[in-house]
């Protein structure tokens, strides 16, 4: 099954440009593929797939230089611990097409990673912090017998007969200032005080925000505010009649926990020291959730955390509070060990982990969705079939019948009688749906309803796609609307599937993004197009963009989460980057920038650029090519 023979293989391993060299094996991290050979990365996919290995079972891939095999490596923490230690792996016998399964998870003396800098490329975003754990190891001499430094306890012993000691993070530091910093930390330690953490909203936080926004505060559903501080969301929720209770270790002892349909566990986690009680708390928060929990965190560089004094695995702040800052890939890692569930992005450190995954499916696919505006209907001239009767007839109910033709709009199909709120008063006048719909459908004109499918199977096909691209497993259930989609757009889940996976491959051809965008920008001529390498446009124009662009976004998305704030979008044709760009005000005729998240699809990760304090924020001088579409 393999495209490539063993000679060719054990060539390409000997000329590769990048990795960790030993003299028996190659070894590189899945974000320098794009500078490996393409046969090598199309190897690597292709063994992944046959062999049902997940994206997130790996990180690190080894090329034996003396055999025909390839191993999949999992260091969970290679990117927040200096020294992570191997999880599982995964060796390939290229020639027997054969695979082998290693757990090193609960061993005592796993394999480490050192000089991690030389798994990556330069441009890594971690690339210099890496290089500076390297120096620490070799200023203090760990490397001076290296036969043996690959397993965690001989590491630990050599740490050890250096004189030093490591912290929570991996980082070094010498024996002798233990004693000197912790004792210079204890005043502060001792002073902690997570109540202070709590802060005075004049509106609902960013996590409540996002649940308002998705229509969770209909009043169809109970909330628990776990950790709420003051009780500002809840005083606010109250007044808008949401069942919502608040609890707080501090200020709302006494409203004991109940399991709610929703659980809000907003910038809690971040704020205590104690690892083992900050899982404990995730764990207990979600055992409260019988639909969803939202969990938040704040989201900052190392220019940040750098401004505050270290300890443990985050910082001290000027006010004396723990903060435990995260990246959002970080977080979303961490949620996703910690409970078990996979966490789907909704924001800027904010993340929905379902219990329900009928809830989750139709929260997926709302994203993708799109509330169209069919709602300025005009009646056509009716056809001389038409009988003058039933003209009549819908003139007499219009409202209810113009509802049913929104719906039918919306769906780009014949609702079900569970999918029309007056389905038994509109079967009772026209006899069926389906007598009431070819009625309409002559009454309205058919290049509407034709337009509607076409936009509901195009939704579909981005849901499924971008599901494939998370590597979402398939659900044992699916909503009973979503069946009938199927049902109506295609031959079965199989085809849709097999459509989507097209779909999703395509837009990894910078050809065929670079095509769709300027077929796209032609069609509306708004924007900043520029041939050959990115597009940017206003969030507006998102849903009317091919279903190409709209997943290439999407799987942007996936990582980052709503793009509600977010004003700009730039495509990038051919680096495989999204960026979003949020300003003061995109009303004003030179909107001030001051926020940009390059998120890089390749890699996986997102970079946060903020301006203001330190970085003047740069204005938008030619807005005006980005409001070509306001009414």
């Amino acid at each position: 099954m393999t495209q490539i023979e063993f000679p060719k293989y054990q060539e390409l391993v000997k000329a590769l440009p990048i990795g960790k060299q030993l003299p028996d094996a190659v070894y590189i991290h899945k974000s320098a593929f794009p500078h490996i050979p393409e046969a090598l990365a199309s190897l690597i996919l292709q063994m992944a797939e046959l062999f049902e290995i997940a994206d997130k079972a790996w990180n690190l891939v080894k090329f034996s230089k003396r055999s025909f095999k390839i191993t999949f490596l999992s260091y969970p923490r290679f990117d927040n611990y200096a020294y992570p230690e191997l999880k599982h792996s995964y060796t390939v016998d290229l020639q027997r097409l054969s695979v082998r399964k290693a757990n090193y998870a609960k061993s005592d003396n796993p394999p480490i990673l050192h000089r991690k800098e030389t798994f990556v490329s330069e441009d890594y975003p971690l690339y210099t912090l890496f290089k500076a754990i390297t120096t620490e190891g070799e200023e203090t001499g760990l490397y001076e017998k290296t036969r043996s430094i690959g397993f965690k306890q001989h590491w630990q012993r050599i740490i050890n007969t250096k004189g030093c000691f490591i912290d929570e993070s991996g980082r070094l530091h010498r024996k002798e200032a233990l004693a000197t910093q912790n004792a210079s930390l204890e005043p502060i330690v001792s002073k902690i005080e997570r109540h202070k953490t709590a802060i005075d909203r004049n509106k609902l936080s960013s996590p409540m925000q996002t649940l308002a926004r998705h229509g969770y505060f209909d009043g169809n559903h109970s909330v628990l505010d776990y950790g709420c501080g003051k009780g500002d969301d809840v005083r606010e929720l109250e007044a808008h009649g949401v069942d919502v209770l608040g609890w707080d270790p501090v200020h709302k002892p006494d409203n004991a926990p109940t399991k709610r349909d929703i659980v809000n566990l907003g910038f809690v986690i971040n704020v205590i020291e104690d690892i083992n009680e900050r899982k404990e708390t995730l764990k207990k928060a979600f055992s409260y959730a019988k639909r969803v929990l939202i969990a938040s965190v704040m989201v900052a560089g190392e220019s940040v955390i750098r401004q505050f004094t270290p300890y443990k695995d985050g910082v001290i702040t000027s006010r004396n509070t723990f903060q435990r800052y995260y990246t959002q890939s970080e977080f979303k890692e961490y949620l996703e060990d910690s409970l078990g569930e996979t966490a789907i992005a909704a924001g800027q450190g904010i993340f929905l982990i379902f219990k329900d995954k009928l809830e989750e499916q139709n929260f997926l696919f709302e994203r993708q969705h799109i509330r169209r505006n069919w709602k300025q209907i005009t009646e056509r001239q009716a056809r001389t079939q038409t009988k003058q009767v039933t003209k009549e007839l819908i003139d007499k109910h219009k409202e209810l019948f113009s509802d049913f033709w929104e719906t039918t709009l919306d769906l780009g199909r014949i609702p079900a009688n569970s999918e029309f709120e007056f389905s038994e008063r509109i079967r009772s006048i026209a006899g069926s749906h389906k007598k009431a719909f070819d009625t309409l459908k002559d009454y309205f004109g058919e290049e509407s309803f034709q337009q509607a499918q076409k936009a509901r199977r195009n939704d579909l096909l981005v849901y499924f796609a971008l599901g494939q691209f998370a590597r979402r497993k398939a659900y044992n259930k699916m909503p009973e609307d979503m069946k009938r989609d199927i049902k109506g757009f295609f031959s079965g889940y199989k085809s849709t599937i097999e459509e989507a996976m097209q779909l999703l491959f395509s837009v990894g051809n910078a050809k065929i993004i670079e095509a769709k965008a300027n077929e796209a920008y032609t069609a509306h001529t708004i924007g900043d197009f520029m041939a050959g390498h990115s597009w940017v446009i206003p969030k507006k124009l998102l849903n009317d963009l091919p279903p190409e662009l709209r997943v290439y976004i999407g799987c942007a998305c996936q990582l980052y989460g709503d793009l509600d704030e977010i004003d700009l979008i730039k495509i990038h044709f051919t680096s495989g980057k999204v960026s979003l760009m949020k300003y003061d005000d995109f009303n004003k005729k030179e909107p001030l920038l001051i926020q940009r998240i390059k998120i890089k699809l390749r890699e996986l990760d997102i970079d946060f650029f903020d301006y203001g304090d330190e970085f003047s924020p740069p204005p938008l001088e030619n807005s005006d090519i980005y409001k070509l579409l306001e009414k």
